[in-house]
């Protein structure tokens, strides 16, 4: 009986040519569109981005490096204990580190001293900031070297000769994938688009409710349960060819287009897969309660969509979470977009396990749960 169920799913989506265009067409559009506006210019404001500071050398020159940077980039947070860890996570997204003897090294004739200034970013920081924030970086430390020699040296002296090698440097802890838009974009449009089978399966519950099928289906006994698994089944499917098709398109299409490339290398497969199935899961656990609510053709066609557009927007699909305003940050982690799009990029930007996933992963499922108990009381309130 399952099976049957099953392949009546499937037949009836595979008719519905504006659902597959939705569910197929419409994140690869997404994806291929975006990826390509925002090559070269996806670097949003830099000003308000979450750092600390770790200042080994407590020098003079030290602390008016700090002083300088926090007047441009805002006050920095207590430095964790394990910082090198909350970077490479994503939750702290830059470090400035100052070696042990900066301040000598900064007004040392010559400049043969080896410390540094450096910036640790997280691997998911997009490239443009990253190298903004290395360029100004460079030129705040090169200001304090040029300040402390003419303040020490006499006049028709070379400067240039004795500056020496400017003591600041910068590198990303990545696992391997350089940040770009198609890297970003992949990502948020393939959650968006596993997540649009609300308005398939809405359609076709108010579709099977009103020309009797469902009816039908109860008198020969088929259980609620056995309905609500026989539609789930078939769009877990469904969500799992959706996501090869968008990670096919960011590998292999968008280099032939002209972008950047998607990148797995270093990625942690079992992970990734475990992500993959509980963002459908949430997905479709969604829909059917959505489905199991609408009566109408016209409710099915407007809440899933509504509902769809208005969890983009507030989980960081459509918007960069990191140019939010700190308000709609916080409403962002009520989204399970949200939840879904930060474990991906945990995956495919920071080299996270399964371990490091479980919070993502915990929630989505969380959230599936709910809905499905939500979705089976209202299909057996209404049959």
């Amino acid at each position: 009986m399952l099976l049957a169920l099953m392949k009546k799913e499937l037949l009836a989506l595979s008719r519905d040519l504006h659902g597959m265009a939705a569910l197929f067409l419409m994140p690869m559009v997404f994806i291929i569109v975006m990826s390509m506006a925002l090559k070269d210019v996806y670097a949003p404001t830099t000003a308000h981005l979450t750092y600390a500071v770790l200042d080994q050398d407590q020098g003079k020159a030290a602390q008016e490096l700090v002083a300088r940077w926090q007047k441009e980039r805002g006050a920095a947070q207590a430095l964790p204990g394990d910082w090198r860890s909350e970077v490479r996570a994503g939750r702290l997204k830059y470090v400035l580190l100052i070696e042990h003897g900066f301040s000598s090294a900064v007004a040392e004739v010559g400049g043969t001293g080896h410390a540094r200034a450096r910036l640790f970013a997280e691997p998911g920081l997009d490239n443009g900031m990253f190298e903004t924030h290395r360029v100004r970086l460079l030129a705040m430390v090169t200001q304090l070297r040029a300040e402390a020699l003419l303040a020490n040296l006499p006049d028709k002296i070379d400067l240039g000769e004795l500056m020496g090698e400017v003591p600041a440097a910068a590198e990303r802890m990545t696992s391997g994938a350089r940040p770009s838009a198609v890297q970003q974009n992949v990502p948020a449009w393939l959650v968006f688009g596993m997540f649009f089978v609300v308005a398939s399966i809405a359609g076709l519950f108010v579709e099977e409710r009103s020309c009797g099928a469902l009816a039908r289906l109860r008198s020969l006994g088929v259980a609620p349960w056995q309905l609500i698994l026989g539609k789930m089944l078939p769009y877990l499917w469904v969500n799992g060819i959706q996501a090869a098709l968008m990670l096919a398109v960011g590998i292999w299409l968008m280099p032939l287009l002209g972008g950047d490339g998607l990148s797995l290398h270093g990625v942690h497969w079992g992970a990734l897969v475990l992500m993959l199935l509980a963002i459908s899961l949430a997905a479709v656990s969604l829909a059917l309660a959505v489905a199991s609510l609408v009566t109408t053709h016209a409710q099915a066609a407007t809440l899933g969509p509504i509902l769809n557009v208005l969890m983009a927007a507030l989980g960081g699909i459509m918007v960069p979470l990191f140019v939010m305003p700190s308000v709609m940050q916080r409403i962002a982690a009520y989204s399970p977009m949200n939840w879904g799009l930060e474990g991906l990029l945990d995956v495919l930007l920071r080299g996270a396990d399964v371990v490091g996933i479980l919070p993502e992963v915990g929630r989505l499922c969380g959230f599936a749960a709910i809905m499905l108990v939500a979705a089976f009381a209202l299909f057996r309130r209404q049959s």
